[in-house]
């Protein structure tokens, strides 16, 4: 490896640093509590260290935000990998309860920007909005078709939200309700079951056929 090459190595592990330490701590402390002194202290550095990589611990916030929203994007709604509503609708919870499980920081964390209002996030929804848009047209092809019953295919959409997010957003209330210590796992495949039989039901299809 070269000199230069070294160098930016250098430079990208620290940056995955920040980023790591960024996501820390504004899924602990929001963008308000959020200092960079704590963000540098996370992520092994000074604060000077720090802010030769960025300008402010807004636009580190800003930046944070949208890795979520990108890492997001195509991840989390409703699209036509199968003409079949049963198999989709439970593709999508699996997939949403295991990242909720995995990361609930980063699910944390753009909670937490809703529910301050959504100052930066509605900035950059658009996106977001438009695949919701489509799924609602897959949800409406659905009922015309009679593969699943009548439902508002935006609340449906809102509501798996929801219970999938539920199990990152509230972590500490969910490990008290089922008596699980910290270091004990929490069984996905038990929480993904039963969402999905909720959501079956919920639009007329048997989750056990």
């Amino acid at each position: 490896m070269s000199a230069r090459e070294k160098v930016l190595d250098r430079r990208q592990k620290i940056r995955q640093a920040i980023h790591e330490a960024a996501i820390e701590e504004f899924s602990a402390n929001g963008l308000v509590g959020a200092s960079t002194q704590a963000i540098a202290k996370r992520a092994g550095l000074s604060k000077p260290q720090l802010h030769y990589y960025i300008s402010s611990k807004e636009e580190l916030y800003e930046e944070t935000l949208l890795f979520i929203v990108d890492k997001w994007k195509d991840q989390f709604f409703l699209s036509i990998r199968s003409d079949d509503p049963k198999t989709v609708i439970s593709e999508y919870i699996a997939i949403k309860v295991r990242h909720a499980l995995a990361e609930p920081k980063l699910c944390r964390l753009f909670a937490n920007e809703v529910a301050r209002g959504a100052p930066i996030l509605k900035r950059h929804w658009s996106a977001s909005r438009e695949s919701v848009e489509k799924a609602a047209d897959i949800m409406r092809s659905w009922i015309a078709d009679g593969k699943i019953k009548p439902v508002d295919p935006y609340l449906f959409q809102m509501e798996m939200w929801a219970v999938t997010q539920h199990f990152a957003d509230y972590e500490a209330q969910v490990r008290f309700m089922l008596d699980l210590g910290e270091d004990h796992p929490i069984d996905e495949e038990r929480i993904i079951a039963d969402v999905t039989a909720l959501f079956l039901r919920a639009c007329g299809l048997d989750p056990e056929s």
